[in-house]
Parts: structure tokens; sequence; C-alpha cells
């Protein structure tokens, strides 16, 4: 059983930054591919990026992901979310979520799953 807990929510103003933490337990997170989502209010999970077991990451086609930059912090069971620029659209709760094999983008294909975090980007 991987268990996974979000850090690093918040209330910022558009334009400042933000770095999320994944922090996973239960087994090492470099045989794992860990992934962010987000939901808005009354919406989806939708797909953010993923760190991939394999070492490389992906990133959803939302028009956020040319601001958000997905790493894993070495020698730790932690993947970072960096996000930069932030908009008042990019306010959600983000989840953290853990699958094993790569290359998934859709909330289903991830098993384990964070409490998740809001964050709240304000005009």
């Amino acid at each position: 059983q991987i268990q996974l807990a979000e850090f690093g929510g918040g209330s910022v103003q558009a334009g400042d930054s933000l770095t999320l933490s994944c922090s996973a337990s239960g087994i090492s997170s470099s045989v794992v591919t860990t992934g962010w989502f987000r939901q808005r209010t009354g919406g989806e999970r939708d797909f953010v990026a993923a760190a991939n077991a394999s070492g490389s990451s992906h990133y959803g086609t939302d028009s956020a992901t040319d601001r958000f930059t997905i790493s894993r912090v070495k020698g730790t069971n932690m993947v970072r979310l960096q996000m930069d620029n932030l908009e008042p659209e990019d306010t959600a709760i983000y989840y953290c979520a853990g699958r094993f094999g790569t290359g998934a983008t859709k909330a289903d294909e991830y098993p384990f799953w964070g409490q998740g975090t809001q964050v709240t980007v304000s005009s």
C-alpha cells in the first residue's frame, strides 16, 4: 500500500509562485509514477504532470503546464510541483497520485491518492 501526502498549498496573489510537495510512504517513490491532478470547484480531476518511475516526466495539455515544473527530490521519497506566475484560474484542490507504470494521464489510472491541498490564487 502506498500512502501519499501533499504539502505546500495556500493562498497567494496572481503572479506569485508556489511549490507543492508530495511525500510517499510504504514504498520507494522511485519505483512508482507520481502524478499531480487538480480539481476546480464543480469540475473533474484534471491531469497536470507526472514524474515517471523511469526518470522522465510528462505534462498535461492545459496551458498551465507551461508554468509548472515537476521534479523528484533526489535521495527522498518526494516529488515537487513548482508553479510559477499563478493565475486565478489555477485555484483548485491539487492532488498527488501514484501508480505503477508510466504515461498515464487519467485519474482512474492512478490507484493511490493523497488527501489534496487547496491552492487559492487571488487577482
